[in-house]
């Protein structure tokens, strides 16, 4: 279903990477998670916001680095738990890594890398606000000092005496944007954070890098289900000379369009009555191919209507 844009808050992936375009912003998010002194930084935009096919779609998450390239930054807004996101952050250390190599560092001035998470979940039982993990010896304790760290940050810690107020204040807005920005409770930044997110809704260039956004993601989701159709319907063709069952080869093919027309009509949220009737109803094979492309090319249901 298509999102509207008035409707986004800080922990929609794309809203938070508009937001932390700022690097003011930016920065002062680190010095909260980091606790520390950051410089000023460089949002390297070019690898923000945008499609990648090394990744298998469109990345969301924050590249920044410290002026004097001491430190690079991965900052990313997940909203769901998901099995990879230790592997990710892997994957994230050695992008940093890489274009730091492109660019002629040797081994030994390769910067400090930091890969930061933010979850709006508990990311372990404890439920702790902030998760820091280094390398460290099984044997003795001690850290092996190649300059990565890896943090998970929750929106359901507990432990609010072991944080900063702004770090859990933040926290706290990123788990309920919903509720009005209180000054008594909530830091000077998350008040910020908030009037620069109405500058982005009150933009129609930014509203226009959603859309862009949103059609290219609808388009590659569209593009995956019409080839992973194609090849169930023909894996389904096979099957049935095995079995040389024809007609139930026939009623599956037509039962495989009908679905996957109304798949792809989900993407533009509830389908009218009248149009999942028709398509229920239809036994024509050539009609439901027609449909099913028509249905793939389409940019909003009245268009799918039209096209029909």
């Amino acid at each position: 279903m298509r999102r509207n844009f008035q409707d986004l808050t800080i922990k929609d992936a794309f809203m938070f990477a508009a937001v932390m375009s700022d690097e003011n912003q930016c920065r002062k998010l680190l010095e909260i998670v980091l606790e520390t002194k950051i410089l000023h930084v460089t949002v390297i935009t070019e690898k923000t916001m945008s499609y990648h096919s090394d990744y298998h779609g469109v990345r969301l998450d924050v590249i920044a680095e410290e002026e004097g390239g001491h430190r690079r930054f991965n900052v990313e807004m997940q909203v769901k738990r998901t099995p990879d996101l230790a592997w990710r952050s892997r994957y994230y250390h050695s992008q940093l890594d890489m274009d730091a190599l492109l660019s002629g560092e040797a081994y030994d001035t390769l910067p400090d890398t930091y890969v930061i998470f933010i979850c709006d979940f508990a990311w372990m039982p404890d439920q702790l606000y902030r998760y820091t993990y280094e390398m460290v010896c099984r044997e003795n304790g001690s850290r092996l000092n190649q300059g990565q760290k890896t943090i998970f940050l929750s929106t359901k810690g507990r432990n609010d005496k072991e944080v900063s107020k702004a770090l859990m204040d933040f926290l706290r807005y990123v788990g309920q944007p919903e509720l009005p920005c209180d000054p008594s409770v909530r830091d000077g930044f998350v008040a910020g954070l908030e009037r620069r997110i109405q500058r982005i809704k009150a933009s129609r260039d930014w509203e226009a890098r959603f859309m862009r956004l949103e059609i290219e993601l609808i388009n590659k989701w569209r593009q995956g289900h019409l080839e992973g159709h194609q090849e169930g319907l023909q894996e389904g063709r096979q099957e049935g000379r095995r079995e040389g069952r024809r007609e139930g080869r026939k009623e599956g093919r037509q039962e495989a369009l009908r679905e996957a027309i109304l798949e792809l009509l989900n993407a533009w949220g509830d389908i009218p009555e009248d149009v999942r009737s028709e398509i229920e109803a239809q036994t024509d094979e050539a009609v439901l191919k027609r449909w099913h492309m028509s249905a793939a090319k389409a940019m909003s249901m009245e268009d799918f209507r039209e096209r029909m």
